[in-house]
């Protein structure tokens, strides 16, 4: 029976570069988020730091020709209001039942935390800022890939609405699946960074989120949360435990 006290070759690799990733950006452990001394997530951590350091400007992804369009699975949940599904919640699925039966009169994004102007914002209010349109491709850590057209108001124009603070270094979302996770201000006040309320030149459907969903075009897809329901600006980063990703096995950062 092996040692256990053994580690691959591939782990000290990734332990090596993990602690090299130190070395090359000192003073910044404060703004990652916690690896529980897991190789892997250490390993999530140096790329999010290599990334950082080497590309220092904000960088757009490719953006598409409307016909490159192509079909787009809806995968996880598609409705957290349907009371078959596993992870439904009477206090979240029922409320998102109610607000999609009065088709997203009553929805409310409210926006908390450190910024000077917290409130709640409805769909029309989102639309009365600049329309953001593209045409990207979501890549699903599932293997597949699809490119589809986005509608939605710039992250960066919500924040500076709402007075973020100096302070202020993740945006932490929560959907109406009971799903929580978080993105830096880096990828917050991304020029690909927003609030998609659109998709294909129509109204943004149930399955893919509606009424309104994160898109973050520089991560993979998992990144981009559907039935968003409340954003908190923080000045520290929050692990949200069994309801998002670190504890799940999933890396905080996914750049591609």
């Amino acid at each position: 029976m092996p040692d256990k006290k053994l580690i691959t070759r591939r782990q000290a690799i990734v332990a090596g570069l993990a602690s090299a990733s130190a070395l090359v950006l000192p003073g910044c452990s404060e703004d990652l988020p916690p690896t529980y001394g897991h190789l892997l997530r250490m390993g999530d951590n140096f790329t999010y730091r290599a990334q950082r350091l080497l590309l220092p400007t904000q960088h757009p992804v490719r953006e598409y020709a409307r016909s490159e369009i192509s079909s787009i699975p809806a995968i996880g949940t598609t409705d957290p209001g349907d009371t078959s599904h596993p992870a439904y919640t009477e206090e979240l699925g029922g409320a998102y039942a109610q607000l999609r039966d009065g088709g997203f009169a009553d929805w409310r994004l409210s926006v908390e935390g450190s910024v000077a102007r917290p409130g709640l914002w409805s769909v029309a209010d989102l639309q009365r800022l600049p329309r953001k349109t593209q045409i990207t491709r979501h890549t699903c850590e599932e293997g597949w890939t699809a490119i589809a057209e986005w509608n939605g108001a710039l992250l960066k124009d919500v924040l500076e609405a709402c007075g973020v603070l100096p302070s202020a270094r993740f945006v932490n979302f929560s959907a109406y699946d009971g799903w929580e996770d978080s993105i830096d201000m880096w990828d917050a006040t991304h020029p690909q960074s927003f609030l998609a309320y659109g998709m294909n030149g129509r109204d943004l459907p149930v399955p893919h989120g509606a009424p309104v969903r994160l898109r973050v075009a520089t991560q993979m897809g998992y990144k981009s949360m559907k039935f968003l329901r409340r954003m908190v600006i923080t000045d520290e980063f929050v692990d949200p435990g069994l309801s998002g990703n670190i504890q799940n096995g999933w890396s905080w950062y996914a750049g591609i």
